[in-house]
């Protein structure tokens, strides 16, 4: 069985490395290639359901949008595309993060070709969440733990790139507030709010205010 892929990635020679892998196995077709998340998500946006990647192997540190964020981002977006981050970093805190944010693997990027290929049958086929094997290590430490991070009791992170302003009136919304009742609340116009609704839109990369309201439930953003 072929699967359909795509990779997120910043850096240039990673990018062509991770080519030059992928050329090696036939059951796996490139659908695109992004330089930051914020790429990767536009390029699902131009996308048709039918032609989705069904893996994305996911860079963490990237600019404009990092692989966290877009994690989040997308997952809500898209459920049904597994995310297997391919990094570096090796961090007990970002294999936490990443997991929540709903990667289904996580893998270093020194992976020969074929433990790529694995990792891709593992998710698609077995509902597995494939690890390196240093990551899979501190992952069971990090479970073991009698301190592990307590999950927030009041609320997922909202992505970084949406301002503190943009976050409260997104709150609002979620509440089922109208721009008016908004723009009294704050004491600004109801341009300046819709203007403020517009920009949260075009950063999650969605099109109306119930899917951002899904998006926002989905991540539980603001829990009470």
């Amino acid at each position: 069985m072929k699967f359909s892929i795509a990779l997120t990635e910043d850096n240039s020679i990673n990018r062509n490395t991770f080519f030059q892998k992928i050329q090696t196995m036939d059951q796996l077709k490139l659908v695109f290639v992004a330089n930051n998340g914020k790429q990767c998500l536009e390029e699902l946006k131009g996308l048709p359901e039918s032609r989705l990647p069904q893996v994305i192997f996911m860079d963490l540190e990237m600019p404009e949008m990092n692989g966290i964020e877009t994690i989040r981002v997308a997952k809500s977006l898209h459920p049904a595309i597994h995310f297997i981050v391919l990094t570096v970093f090796d961090e007990e805190e970002k294999i936490f993060e990443a997991i929540r944010a709903g990667a289904s693997g996580y893998l270093l990027k020194h992976e020969p070709a074929q433990v790529l290929q694995e990792a891709v049958t593992n998710v698609m086929e077995y509902g597995g969440a494939p690890m390196s094997p240093a990551v899979a290590r501190k992952a069971l430490l990090l479970m073991s733990r009698a301190n592990l991070p307590d999950m927030p009791e009041d609320k997922n992170t909202v992505p970084s790139m949406i301002t503190s302003r943009e976050e409260e009136i997104l709150e609002y919304m979620v509440k089922g507030w109208d721009a008016k009742r908004i723009g009294v609340e704050l004491n600004i116009s109801v341009l300046t709010v819709r203007k403020h609704i517009a920009n949260v839109y075009e950063k999650l990369h969605v099109q109306s205010k119930a899917e951002v309201i899904s998006m926002a439930h989905q991540q539980n953003w603001f829990r009470s």
